[in-house]
Parts: C-alpha cells; structure tokens; sequence
C-alpha cells in the first residue's frame, strides 16, 4: 500500500468513526437517564473529545482541515460569548460577615450555574460542528435517519413496558420519588419531546417518496409506537407538538411530492391521489395511536394529555405564574438577562408564593431565554430558528432523490415538534434532547459547504 492510499484508508476510517459517534453520543445520553447527571456530563465530554481528536486525526492524515461554513454555528457561538461576558467579574467587596473573604461578582446571579450551562453548550458545539461536516452524505443520513427511528422505536416501547408494569424506579435502579419519569428519563414531558424528533423523521420518510412499500409498514408501525409513547406520557405539550409534527410531515409532502410522481405525469390526477392517501394515512395513525393507548386501559393519560383531566384548579399548572416571574426578571434584566440557567435563583427575588418550592425552570423556553440572556439571547436564538427554517426549506426543495427530500422534511417536522413543545416546558435543557435536536438539524438542513484548509 502506497504512503496515499494509506493515508486515504485511514482518513475514511475517521470519518466513519465520527459518523458513529455522532449516533452513539445521543443514544447513549438518552440511556443515561437523559443525561441530567454530572457524571454523565463528564461521559459525554469525553466521547465529544474523542470527535474532536479523530476530527484531527483525520486533518493529519489528509493534510487539510475541514470545517462547515455553516451559518447555524454561529448563534451558538455567539451564546457562548454571551456567557462568557455574564461571567466577567466587576470588581468585589469585603464580606460583612465575621469572615474576612472577598465576594466576586458577575453579571449573573448564578455563575456556578452559568459556567456548567456554559461547559454543556461548548460540549454541544463541538459535537455539530462535527456533524455538520461528516454527517450530510447521502449514504451517511439515510443509516442515521434508519439507526433514529430504530433507537426511538425500541426507547418507545420500552417506555410504555414499563409505564404499564409500573415499576418503582428507572430500570428498577433509580427511583424518582419527586417526579413522574417515563422510560429511561426522569421527566415525562422530556420524553415526550424525544419521541417528537424521532416520529418525526419516521413520518417524513413513511409520508414521503423513495421507500419501499415494505419499509413504509416497518415505518408506520415505528411512527404508532413513538405516537403511543408520546399519549402515555401524559403531556399535554407533547401531545399537542406531535400533532404539529404529523402535520407538518403530512403537509411538506402536499408541497413538494415526489420526483417519480412529477417526472412521470405532473399533469394527472395521481397527485392528488397521492395527497388524499396521505392525509388519510395521517388522520389513521392518530386514531389508531389513541384507540391502542385506551385499548391497553391508558385512558387516564388520553384524558391529560388532550387538557379533560387536571386535579388543579389552575390548568396552566403554575405555569402562568412561572411565566411571569420569567417576564420581571427580563425587564429587570433586558439587554443581557440575570444568567444562564440562574432562573432558580432570580425567582426567588420576584416570587410571591410562600417559598416553598425552588423553581429551577421557567417552563417556556423562550420566556427563559429572556430572563436568563436578555434580548441578546433571543436574539441568537431567532435567528438560528430563521436559518433552520431557511436552510430546511432550501434542502427539501433541491434535495437530488425522493428519500433524502424525506428524510429533510421528518427531520424538520421533528424540529417544529420541538418548538412548539419549547412554549409549553424547556425540552432543550436536558442533554440527550439536545443532542438529538442538534443531529436532526443537520439531517434537515446541513448540506451547507463544507471547506478544506491546507495543515502543511
């Protein structure tokens, strides 16, 4: 073998292993009870770091440094700076305690908070900068959109095993006494938002062109299970943000159809056709979803999930009172907000209840984003919704197959699942959604440039 070859072989080798990683960072995260631990933190830090040296290898080998020039790093990126500058000490004073220690001070109220949200969110950039330049081959997002779907079927329906056998604790090890948990994480609701992602690319592929019709029933029993999941979770968001995403799947497919129906009689009735089938089809799984959720006697989750069953008198479920408090702290903090996730500690400024309960999240991701970064912060954020919906639109319509088209379109359906879902709970905050959030963007919109720079 030739110094070339050899050099070629071992580079494919890289890649390829960025490729998996790039998968088994959000599945093992989402194992991991969703991550939400310290130590799981410290886990995924170091598989983030294991992309990062073969994403060097692979320059080595090669002798050229590849990156994507997409615009979508950029509003994290700039969230990073963001917290950075809440983190910057302006100046201190002597404690006016009997101990004679200094206090450093920051913009934000929380700087220990600030500074893991800070680690966590520079974890996550690595990771899509990797995605964004391994990821977006054909070949390569058709197996991680099929490794999806298999995972968040199997997640699925180990999650509803264990819903109907009721057991004590997470897989019998981990018990959850303050919170109602659904397969492996600790939070109902975030579960729910992880089925989203994956149902949403399972529609988009089912409702789409270039599979078989063999795989469609494969996709199809997918799709019911993660919608089955999704019911008996019990979350009123999340039912609601899997309608959305049915929709949305179902509705993207109107739009842009199929190349071998358009290529073969773009004039004719088959497309209409093919239209009714598909909101047919649509309308089908959601009864078929619910009458199996109430068949294995799931009515008590049917009946939350769609708003008819709620033991409080106040259906947003403290959320009103959350959100407030969200909208005081921005207006007391408007350009650069009271910190990353320092809305525990700022909530206890503008609380008016007895202070029984420290509340931790907002519980709208985006009245939080307000609170914790100011307008800054939503600022990045927008816009990095406006680039998505830009550059997912751009790739469903110029994709050069039916399969990568679809497989665009149920990565962005699962994207609005998770927007929609952002209004009602914070999804994002917890690490394996994230992550999972972060790898179908790239199947839905990173087809971007990628550039080569020369190390030698």
């Amino acid at each position: 073998m030739t110094e070339s070859n050899h050099s070629d072989h071992a580079t494919s080798r890289a890649a390829k292993a960025i490729v998996v990683l790039t998968c088994v960072v959000p599945f093992v995260a989402t194992i991991a009870y969703g991550a939400v631990d310290s130590w799981t933190i410290g886990l995924l830090s170091i598989l983030v770091a294991v992309i990062a040296l073969l994403w060097l290898a692979d320059a080595g080998f090669s002798g050229e440094f590849r990156y994507s020039q997409s615009r979508l790093q950029l509003p994290i990126i700039a969230l990073i700076a963001i917290g950075c500058v809440q983190l910057l000490p302006f100046g201190s004073t002597e404690n006016a305690a009997s101990l004679n220690a200094p206090i450093a001070h920051a913009l934000s109220m929380d700087p220990y908070a600030t500074r893991f949200f800070l680690i966590r969110l520079v974890i996550c950039l690595v990771f899509f900068a990797a995605a964004l330049v391994y990821v977006p081959d054909g070949k390569r997002q058709k197996k991680i959109a099929v490794a999806i779907v298999t995972f968040g079927t199997l997640i699925a329906f180990f999650g509803i095993l264990q819903r109907l056998a009721m057991p004590e604790a997470i897989y019998g090890l981990r018990p959850t006494p303050q919170a109602i948990p659904f397969g492996p994480f600790v939070n109902q609701h975030h579960f729910a938002a992880l089925m989203e992602m994956t149902s949403g690319v399972a529609l988009g592929m089912l409702f789409g062109g270039g599979i078989g019709r063999e795989r469609k029933l494969f996709l199809g029993l997918a799709a019911g299970i993660m919608g089955m999941a999704i019911i008996f979770t019990g979350s009123r968001g999340g039912v609601m943000s899997y309608l959305g995403v049915v929709i949305f799947a179902a509705v993207a497919s109107f739009a842009w159809g199929t190349d071998e129906i358009a290529h073969a009689d773009p004039d004719s009735r088959s497309r209409s056709r093919r239209n009714l089938m598909v909101m047919t089809a649509a309308g089908a799984l959601v009864i078929l979803v619910l009458g199996s959720v109430l068949f294995l006697g799931g009515e008590t989750s049917v009946l939350r999930g769609i708003g008819l069953q709620d033991s409080q008198s106040d259906v947003t479920s403290g959320r009103a009172h959350f959100w407030n408090i969200a909208w005081q702290i921005f207006l007391a903090h408007p350009v650069i907000g009271a910190g990353f996730d320092a809305f525990g500690v700022a909530f206890t400024r503008y609380d008016t209840w007895n202070g029984q309960y420290r509340v931790e999240q907002a519980h709208n991701d985006y009245l939080q984003i307000l609170a914790d970064g100011g307008i800054l912060a939503f600022a990045c954020v927008a816009g990095f919704v406006f680039i998505l919906v830009r550059k997912g639109i751009a790739a469903i319509s110029q994709r050069s197959s039916d399969i990568l088209r679809s497989i665009s379109t149920g990565a962005m359906a699962g994207c609005f699942g998770i927007l929609i879902h952002s209004f009602f709970d914070f999804p994002l905050r917890t690490p394996a959604n994230a992550f999972f959030f972060l790898l179908i963007v790239v199947l839905a919109a990173g087809h971007g440039t990628t550039k080569r720079s020369r190390t030698s």
